[in-house]
């Protein structure tokens, strides 16, 4: 009877986090906690609320995509960085093309239509960066066409960039021919028509690793800053949380996804800030260590 008297009653943290092999043992109750209290957000997709985190500041932790978290903080959003990778792919397959309008290699893009879901999300970034770094794109070159308007309300698309007309969809437009490539997030459709871009992506993403020695990341964990001042205790739980829920997928032969920690994901994450400085997403180069804060800094250290 002591012991329930004295206890500490659980931190409640309002939370958006996908579910996936490695956060299944988390988001089903296996991994529990006697600190935090976690309310998961009702969403079929976490990049569907992605603007949620860093507009409306709704989550008191979110998974978050690397490239929007970065111009969020670049624009002074009071966010933080946890040290631990949700998804990281190498982007290569997804960018795709109508072969039944003839042939597309990445050296044919100067002058062409190119569209996706909005300009500055991670997967369309990463592309842009592999298109402009490693076959010389002039991405002012190109006409942009997209669906939706960025995470981060602050930032302005480029002037090469236009919005799709309301009623258009995406792979219609490609299949139509009212563009001539596409960046779409799950990669080529069952389409027979639709080819990749890069005829064996496999090995221009195993090239891109040898040369740069990093991985794409694509999503990692945010906390708001007021949750860190009040309650830093609650993060380090997330985290260990996390990093439980991830060994109890690993056992059962799960693949997981890249490591937890900084010093492991610092040039990761460098690569990534590279990539949006060089596209204009950013106005200054980010340190690595300014994202984090002294708590979350040492996590998985």
């Amino acid at each position: 009877m002591e012991s329930l008297v004295n206890a500490k009653p659980r931190i409640p943290l309002h939370m958006l986090l996908g579910t996936y092999s490695s956060t299944e043992a988390l988001k089903d109750g296996t991994v529990r906690s006697e600190i935090v209290e976690l309310d998961f957000a009702e969403v079929q997709r976490p990049n569907n609320a992605f603007r949620r985190v860093v507009r409306d500041l709704e989550f008191d932790v979110a998974e978050l995509a690397i490239i929007t978290f970065l111009m969020a903080k670049a624009r002074g959003k009071p966010l933080v960085l946890l040290p631990a990778v949700m998804i990281g792919r190498f982007q290569h397959p997804y960018i795709v093309y109508n072969a039944e309008r003839g042939l597309l290699s990445p050296h044919d893009l100067k002058g062409k239509r190119i569209g996706m879901r909005s300009y500055s999300v991670t997967t369309a970034t990463w592309v842009r960066g592999i298109l402009q770094n490693d076959f010389g794109l002039d991405l002012a070159s190109v006409k942009w066409t997209t669906f939706e308007e960025p995470h981060v309300a602050e930032f302005v698309d480029p002037p090469n960039v236009q919005r799709a007309p309301d009623d258009k969809e995406l792979l219609k437009m490609l299949l139509d021919g009212q563009i001539d490539a596409a960046i779409i997030g799950d990669g080529a459709k069952n389409d027979p028509r639709i080819k990749t871009l890069f005829p064996d992506p496999a090995a221009e993403a195993k090239a891109w690793h040898e040369r740069n020695h990093a991985i794409q990341i694509n999503h990692m964990i945010v906390a708001k800053q007021s949750l860190m001042d009040t309650h830093p205790e609650a993060a380090c739980e997330v985290f260990r949380l996390l990093e439980e829920s991830r060994r109890v997928a690993a056992e059962k032969g799960s693949k997981t996804e890249p490591a937890f920690g900084l010093e492991a994901n610092r040039h990761n994450i460098e690569v990534a800030i590279d990539y949006c400085v060089d596209q204009k997403l950013i106005d200054r180069r980010l340190t690595v260590d300014e994202l984090f804060d002294d708590t979350t800094r040492v996590l998985g250290a």
